[in-house]
């Protein structure tokens, strides 16, 4: 089930599924230490003429967020039990308390006992093995642990005869064919077993009085530390402070910080507006406070691989990082950046992908090639990236003159990889492509590693390392070259995807296979937009990755296998993503010659909108016939996407209203007016 509504504060971050079960819990890190595993944990209501668990089908819900905030507005009702209900989650910007705010409403003529149930089911580091659950007398607090991880459970009831829980359960659960203590709650009537340990689960209750036709608020909030003593340091204060003033002060903090953006996003349609700023939100609960920038936290995909997209891979994350950096939020992409140099190789070269720790991360490319040989399990643009956007990023930020550290051991190391990394004719090795399932040399590898070069020779020639920097240059020049000999398919007047090295003719064999990754050739500056050449490659790639049902949107590469939903290959050529949807809306950005031509770039972004979840939230990619959310939800990536091309089109709006025609005027206006890639 996709997951939705994600909030954090960089130290934890919970996702919810579909129908508003808190699903994943991540602690200490963002994308590292699942607290939940995907374990469900339910949240019911009892009265006295029946209960409901949220998921009930007879509740009907509305899941968003407050505007411009990572605070949830989530209004549901029960028509039948006469019930409405609004809930505010947050998760503080100070401490690390998640807060739950129930609004509840009595829509009958009698005054009625209600019963709240927050039931939390944790797998304490990611698994069920040893975790301890009790209830503390002082706390009145359900409190988790095992070895440095403790989690308290609390509520507060809004009658003053008794404000704390009514009643808890701790239990077993997955073992002895026991569910868990949440069944317990489903009369109304919790056991009160005091403590439990091995596989454990708790439910917590709050009892209020609700008079005929009115409405209370009830609170629950969990504490996240290290320790007991961090955990009660962390009670007493929420108690002190209230729940309430930590909730509003979290939602000020975001109304506040994602309209930091410099943009000028008052040229943009509301709708268009609104969801730029829900996609800087939703990037930022995927981002570390250590600097990892994680491709997704959706445990679901467990299911599907036994593996998780809680990683930070050096690609996604730079591309990241340079949407975050154009927006303005310099400090969170500098935090990246350390984290690449921190983790560089010796040789020079950012592995597949790490963890948010900083650890390398699991990996499915082998370190040896058909003949036994050895060979890099990398993805060369990983590292080239990371140099073009830290290039950028200092430029952005106006930081040049504090770069001398990064150029030395970040720029250097990397780019004298790159430079060696490479075959007689100037092209690079081969490595494996950004979809991680090829060993060649790819055309939009072939572009990064182009684009880093230059960044690097900018480098150089900004901290007067002269020979560097016409060295890198010249290198630059010979991949560009290499490209336009090797990589341009004459016949087709089109460019190919890849080349793979075939050991029985000693020579590369080219990939005809459209990709829309090619759309790097000219987006990382390898080739102009105006060559003939990219002009058509991006056509055909429209024609024919364009997905020819209802729901639309373009596709990764034709006859994409990767949850494959038909064999129809000639309608479906794969499913459609958003980020490669966004790629062609972008290179149709930079084409616009006139303000009539970014309508069809604008249709394009409000197929990624029309597409989300209510919330904002976008998956990878969408179902080709249902556009249900496919692979893991939210994808940082096409949160990231979106922003970039947003600002770009706003860039080009801004040259056709200062100019008050409908004429653009020089391309190289709007490298002045708003940052670009090139």
């Amino acid at each position: 089930m996709a997951r939705d509504l994600p909030i954090g504060n960089g130290n934890v971050l919970i996702n919810f599924d579909a129908a508003y079960n808190i699903r994943d819990m991540y602690y200490p890190l963002v994308g590292q230490e699942n607290q939940s595993s995907d374990h469900l944990s339910h949240f019911g209501i009892w009265c006295a003429q029946d209960f409901f668990w949220i998921d009930n089908p007879e509740v009907s819900k509305k899941l968003n967020y407050l505007e411009d905030s990572l605070v949830t507005n989530v209004e549901g009702m029960h028509e039948r039990l006469g019930l409405n209900f609004v809930i505010r989650d947050g998760v503080d910007v100070q401490h690390n308390v998640f807060l739950r705010k129930i609004k509840l409403e009595n829509l009958f003529e009698a005054q009625r006992e209600i019963k709240l149930y927050f039931h939390l089911d944790l797998q304490i580091y990611g698994n069920g093995v040893g975790d301890t659950i009790y209830f503390d007398p002082e706390l009145n607090s359900l409190v988790f642990y095992k070895g440095h991880r403790y989690m308290s459970l609390s509520g507060l009831s809004p009658d003053a005869d008794q404000p704390f829980p009514s009643g808890y359960a701790t239990g077993q659960k997955g073992i002895h064919g026991l569910e868990g203590t949440w069944r317990d709650a489903e009369d109304g009537q919790l056991g009160g077993n005091p403590i439990a340990q091995g596989s454990v689960d708790g439910t917590l209750e709050l009892t209020m009085q609700l008079p005929p036709k009115s409405s209370k608020e009830a609170w629950f909030w969990i504490c996240f530390g290290h320790t007991k003593q961090e955990v009660e340091r962390m009670e007493s204060m929420l108690r002190t402070e209230t729940p309430q003033a930590l909730l509003q002060r979290t939602h000020n903090h975001w109304v506040k910080w994602v309209n930091q953006d410099a943009h000028q996003l008052s040229l943009l349609k509301p709708d268009l507006a609104s969801f730029y700023k829900r996609c800087l939100l939703i990037t930022r609960t995927n981002v570390d406070n250590r600097g990892a920038i994680i491709a997704a936290n959706d445990s679901d995909i467990l299911k599907f691989a036994k593996d998780t997209y809680s990683y930070m891979w050096p690609r996604d994350g730079a591309l990241v990082s340079h949407a975050l950096d154009r927006a303005g939020y310099y400090e969170l992409s500098s935090k990246f950046f350390d984290f690449c140099k921190k983790v560089l190789t010796p040789e020079g070269y950012l592995m597949h992908k790490y963890n948010p720790d900083s650890s390398v991360g699991s990996s499915w490319h082998p370190w040896v090639d058909g003949q036994g040989k050895k060979q890099l399990a990398i993805q060369e643009d990983e590292t080239a990236l990371v140099l073009y956007t830290l290039w950028h990023h200092h430029k952005l930020a106006g930081t040049l003159e504090r770069s001398r550290e990064d150029y030395e051991k970040l720029v250097q190391p990397a780019a004298d990889f790159l430079v060696h990394y490479r075959d007689a004719s100037g092209l690079p090795l081969p490595s494996y492509d950004l979809w991680e399932e090829r060993y060649g040399v790819l055309a939009f590898t072939v572009a990064s590693v182009h684009a880093g070069l230059v960044a690097a020779a900018r480098f150089a020639d900004y901290h007067q390392d002269k020979a560097r920097a016409v060295y890198y240059t010249d290198v630059a020049d010979q991949v560009k070259k290499a490209a336009e000999q090797q990589l341009f398919a004459a016949d087709q007047n089109r460019f190919l995807r890849a080349l793979y090295w075939s050991y029985e003719t000693n020579q590369y064999v080219p990939d005809y296979t459209l990709d829309m990754s090619m759309y790097g050739l000219f987006d990382f500056g390898l080739f102009e937009l105006e060559d003939p050449r990219i002009v058509e490659t991006m056509r055909i790639l429209k024609e024919k990755l364009w997905v020819q049902t209802d729901i639309g949107g373009i596709a990764r590469y034709e006859n994409d296998y990767y949850h494959q939903v038909t064999n129809d290959v000639a309608k479906v050529p794969g499913n459609p993503w958003f980020i490669c949807t966004l790629w062609y809306a972008e290179w149709l950005v930079a084409s616009a010659k006139t303000a009539d031509d970014l309508q069809e770039a604008e249709n394009l972004m409000r197929w990624a909108i029309g597409h989300a979840l209510p919330s904002g939230t976008m998956a990878e990619q969408v179902h080709p016939f249902t556009g249900a959310p496919l692979s893991v939800s939210p994808l940082t990536w096409s949160h990231a996407s979106f922003i970039k091309v947003t600002q770009e089109y706003l860039s080009k709006l801004k040259i056709f209203t200062r100019t008050g025609t409908k004429q653009a005027t020089d391309a190289s206006e709007d490298k002045v007016l708003e940052p670009v890639v090139h």
